[in-house]
């Protein structure tokens, strides 16, 4: 089964870049920052899964 979950997420991850540039753009004119890239995107996206999938591993084993 964990292998169709990680199948799962691909999507997800691609979504979640596209959205984390959309609501990057928006807010970037207010504070003066740069715009970034799709690319630049999914490598923040990709830094948070890996920082964030340990606690939800960890919290989801504690659960059961």
């Amino acid at each position: 089964m964990g292998y169709f979950r990680i199948m799962a997420a691909i999507p997800g991850f691609f979504l979640s870049s596209f959205f984390f540039m959309l609501l990057w753009d928006a807010i970037t004119p207010k504070l003066g920052l740069v715009d970034i890239s799709y690319a630049t995107s999914m490598l923040i996206t990709i830094t948070l899964w890996l920082a964030v999938a340990p606690l939800a591993a960890v919290s989801g084993r504690k659960r059961r």
